[in-house]
């Protein structure tokens, strides 16, 4: 996704929420590289249950190898005949791709100013894309900083209806190994999104 320069004027709790936005939009568009893999071994976490989970991610990276991960990602996302999950918000709440799901995303994103990247293949209502979106919209990456209502509206209609079923199936899923606990960090992470906003309702 495309559109302007984040702001700077963006409170620690909200930069921290969209940190945790971009990289799981990161590690589920494409496959992790070296570098990655080599951020990830430095991330450390509280004792929390999520900082536990952050704390096994950078556990598994310390044995990852791009190759190793990249036949993982291959296995779950994309298959030969078919992949063990299917990754977009229409499946998940309709049962098959392109549906009106899909739609609805794409006039909110004229409406936000939010621009398809050139050179992007996938559907926008691949995972990855609508954390990037997320993450966009809390820092101000498509205009200015959307508020909290913004937000909330946007996740409750384009991601919380069905991401945590899909994080769940990837903290599940038969071939998942390093994807585990990235299955893990979003489905905690969502959780904390959820309580956040009914709190602030």
């Amino acid at each position: 996704m495309t559109g302007a320069v984040p702001s700077n004027d963006v409170p620690e709790e909200d930069a921290l929420r969209a940190n945790v936005y971009a990289l799981l939009a990161q590690l589920l568009a494409r496959a992790p590289d070296a570098a990655l893999l080599d951020r990830l071994r430095n991330l450390d976490g509280d004792d929390s249950e999520f900082g536990e989970t952050v704390r096994t991610l950078a556990r598994v990276a310390q044995t990852a190898t791009p190759e190793a991960v990249e036949e993982e990602y291959f296995d779950l996302f994309i298959g030969i005949g078919e992949s063990e999950l299917k990754p977009y918000g229409s499946y998940y709440l309709t049962g098959f791709l392109n549906e009106k799901p899909l739609a609805r995303l794409r006039l909110d994103m004229r409406r936000l100013g939010i621009a398809r990247a050139e050179g992007i293949n996938e559907p926008e209502d691949h995972i990855a894309a609508v954390c990037e979106m997320m993450a966009g919209l809390i820092t101000g990456a498509f205009s200015e900083p959307a508020g909290l209502a913004e937000q909330r509206a946007f996740y409750e209609q384009h991601l919380g209806n069905w991401a945590p079923r899909f994080f769940e199936d990837l903290e599940a899923a038969q071939r998942a190994s390093f994807y585990m606990p990235v299955g893990a960090l979003g489905r905690l992470f969502l959780e904390v999104e959820n309580q956040a906003f009914d709190m602030a309702a």
